[in-house]
């Protein structure tokens, strides 16, 4: 027994739980099935169809079952009305308290009277007296039903003032109406299984994860706003004259002075001033006019180890100005113990004189007669420009379009990564070396691994499934794909592709979830791994382009590939899984209608083979990147028509060189994504030499411009990838010697 609250105050709200609910049970069903499929129980899982197509509760779903009652009273179903009812009273009624019984039979009596009023309508008299005989018995003992019974014989019943009412449209509405709510009230009062809670439970869990991830976020902003902040009072702040250049009479000056103390008292004593004057760095003031050599070089006999002209004579003040004092007098104060301290303090006012000075230098002077200036001004910019919001490009200020706010790395692999993708909801990794270990790892709030995965049979490609996010898809070299679970560590399903091309180079997962594309080649003399100066294949290698099935694990199609079967090396759907663009060995980019499951377009796209495509932001274009080292833009509504071209250098394209010792070098081919887009489709990460490179995508006249350096990397970036799951965006980029960095950038937004 279960108590129902009040259908009139709560119908709404129940409406809306009920409907969740619904999709909980359906979401329950359907990880039942997964389970039955996984155990192996197939008899079962056949007798769950067949019950689930005859439930007469449909799922829990209110507008299902007054869609039956409806379609039992249109189809003058009297039987059937009465049975279905009976068993909503047997199943859900009986089990309220007895003071909701009246409740029920009123709905009851309402529902036979549409019937009845329904067949009066639609002018089927026989149909109305069907039912008071074979209803007489149960419904004459009922006061509500004692002047019904004339209805068949009056003339005009809608004219009648007892019966008007009910053949309004308002009774009809608003009786189905509550009907509706006291289900949806009920079936949320039931007690429900735990299981039905998975669901709930789940979305709880995403959408804390999702809170925390914007607290960081937010963090993050906030620390970069302060370290900002910081700098700019670090750069206003004044200081006194007597420290604000301290660092131009460092510790390296002092011990100048110290080091040739000893000297100094046997030999005549050069310029005093020389021996403090800096020798890396010069302040140019106001001097008196006329060529003047540089103190310091003549005192040491050594040229400046920056300076790259020689040093004019407004660099230094004059002598004058500086009151120096005799050599005969330093040397003999040198002669003494006391002379030390008596040094000590004209040192102290000669520093004092000459930094009094140093504030006055002009700043036009110093960028025209002084390069060592521009070469520490560069310098002092470290870590490129991801920690500012200003730069100087040309002469003009840009703004940054993103600040590096962090940069971990990931090292749990011993071998060149082959492919490193985030999942969608950008909270797990997936990275696959050349020696076939799987690392399922999650960064977020720490770099932590999930699973390990180790297979017998070599490995070759991976791809994330999108419904559920926690399935993992595995390409091998030997014919078969592998589904794995990576919270439950465990292999779901291993299906089998094909024995004559058994190397699986891509796997692409629809965005609906229900299906998977696999591009399968035969054996090639080669694997993506080799030595430098083995010959590359020059005939493509042949393959099959094929979809399957997630749910039932069976191939649905081959693709049809024009002109002959061809190695697939790369695919991509678009945002909603009705376009999928190919690249092969034979330089051709395919364009597949997934609605028709036929070629669309096709068009010779590189000299060699293509290596990596992707649709661009408003999927109007495809970008591609081919052997020959060009990163193409194309327009897929006029086939094979360049919007534009950009030439990349081989660290971007490949194939990868890694040097070794003894001249050994390890060459990989390109098996990964090579790059990766932002959020809006603007900027692209590229692969290089020592880390990842972002470029802003112009027109194909002014060439690709490079925004920021992630770096980091000491060995060359084979595969990257972009998750724009949150505001600040996450770069991955995977090099040879097995490191991934894993770069958090936070958008500026004009």
């Amino acid at each position: 027994m279960f108590c129902v609250p009040d259908v009139h105050y709560l119908g709404v709200r129940a409406s809306g739980d009920c409907v969740k609910m619904a999709s909980a049970v359906e979401r329950t069903d359907d990880l039942v099935r997964e389970y039955l499929i996984y155990r192996g129980f197939t008899s079962t899982l056949k007798h769950l169809d067949s019950e689930i197509k005859s439930d007469k509760e449909k799922g829990f779903r209110v507008d299902k079952i007054i869609d039956q009652l409806q379609q039992l009273i249109q189809s003058y179903d009297l039987t059937g009305l009465k049975e279905y009812w009976a068993y909503l009273d047997r199943r859900l009624f009986s089990r309220l308290e007895d003071v909701y019984r009246p409740t029920v039979n009123k709905l009851r009596t309402s529902l036979y009277r549409f019937y009845v009023i329904h067949t009066i309508q639609t002018r089927t008299p026989e149909k109305t007296q069907e039912f008071f005989q074979k209803q007489a018995l149960e419904l004459q003992t009922q006061p509500e039903w004692r002047d019904w019974f004339a209805l068949p014989f009056i003339p005009a019943p809608e004219q009648n003032p007892s019966f008007s009412p009910y053949f309004s449209r308002q009774w009809a509405d608003t009786f189905l109406v509550s009907l509706h709510n006291f289900l949806s009230v009920l079936f949320q009062c039931m007690p429900q299984p735990v299981l039905l809670s998975f669901d709930n439970e789940v979305q709880r869990i995403k959408t804390v994860q999702e809170e925390n991830e914007e607290l960081r976020q937010m963090l993050f902003a906030l620390q970069g706003e302060w370290r900002q902040k910081k700098d700019e009072e670090m750069v206003h702040h004044k200081l006194p004259p007597y420290v604000q250049h301290m660092d131009r009479l460092g510790d390296t000056e002092l011990d100048l002075v110290f080091s040739q103390r000893n000297v100094n008292m046997t030999t005549p004593t050069r310029n005093f001033f020389s021996t403090f004057l800096p020798q890396t760095r010069r302040a140019p003031g106001k001097t008196a006019p006329g060529p003047q050599s540089s103190p310091t070089q003549a005192s040491l006999g050594r040229k400046d180890p920056t300076a790259t002209q020689s040093v004019k004579a407004k660099d230094l003040p004059s002598a004058k100005d500086l009151k120096m004092p005799s050599v005969s007098t330093a040397t003999a104060d040198l002669a003494t113990g006391h002379c030390l301290k008596r040094r000590q303090h004209d040192h102290e006012k000669e520093r004092k004189e000459l930094l009094s000075k140093l504030p006055q230098q002009s700043m036009e002077k110093k960028t025209d007669s002084d390069p060592d200036s521009q070469t520490e001004a560069l310098h002092d910019q470290t870590d490129s420009t991801n920690q500012t919001r200003v730069c100087e490009v040309g002469g003009a200020a840009v703004e940054q379009p993103f600040i590096k706010l962090s940069q971990d790395e990931y090292g749990e692999h011993h071998s060149s990564i082959m492919h490193c993708r985030v999942d969608c909801s950008g909270r797990r990794v997936a990275s696959l070396d050349v020696d076939g270990v799987v690392k399922v790892w999650a960064f977020n709030p720490i770099m932590q691994t999930k699973a390990t995965i180790m297979s017998k049979s070599p490995l070759l490609s991976l791809e994330w499934a999108a419904k559920p996010d926690r399935l993992l898809l595995l390409g091998s070299g030997v014919g078969t794909v592998k589904l794995y679970d990576t919270e439950a560590k465990k292999n779901l399903y291993e299906m089998t592709i094909d024995d004559v091309h058994p190397r699986i180079l891509s796997l692409a997962c629809s965005p609906s979830g229900t299906s998977f594309v696999c591009s399968a080649a035969a054996q090639a003399a080669h694997s993506g791994v080799v030595m430098e100066g083995d010959a590359r294949v020059s005939a493509p290698v042949s393959g099959q382009l094929l979809l399957w099935d997630t749910k039932t694990v069976k191939q649905q199609l081959q693709f049809a590939l024009e002109p002959g079967p061809v190695a697939i090396n790369c695919t991509a759907f678009n945002h909603n899984g009705n376009l999928l663009v190919t690249g092969a060995a034979d330089g051709m980019i395919r364009l597949f209608d997934m609605q028709r499951y036929e070629s669309a377009l096709s068009w010779k796209a590189h000299d060699g083979e293509v290596y990596s495509v992707e649709f661009s932001y408003d999927e109007n274009t495809v970008f591609s990147i081919g052997e020959d080292g060009k990163f193409v833009q194309w327009n897929i509504h006029r086939c094979g028509v360049k919007q534009s071209e950009y030439s990349l250098s081989q660290d971007a394209v490949g194939p990868f060189v890694l040097s070794g010792y003894s001249g050994y070098k390890q060459v990989q081919v390109p098996r990964g994504r090579l790059f990766a887009f932002d959020s809006e489709g603007q900027h692209v990460l590229t692969c290089s030499s020592s880390g990842g490179v972002i470029y802003r995508l112009n027109k194909a006249d002014t060439g690709l411009e490079s925004v920021l350096s992630l770096g980091g990397h000491k060995a060359p970036v084979v595969t990257v990838d972009w998750c724009t799951a949150m505001d600040c965006g996450t770069c991955l980029t995977a090099s040879m010697d097995g490191k991934i960095k894993l770069s958090t950038l936070l958008a500026q937004k004009p």
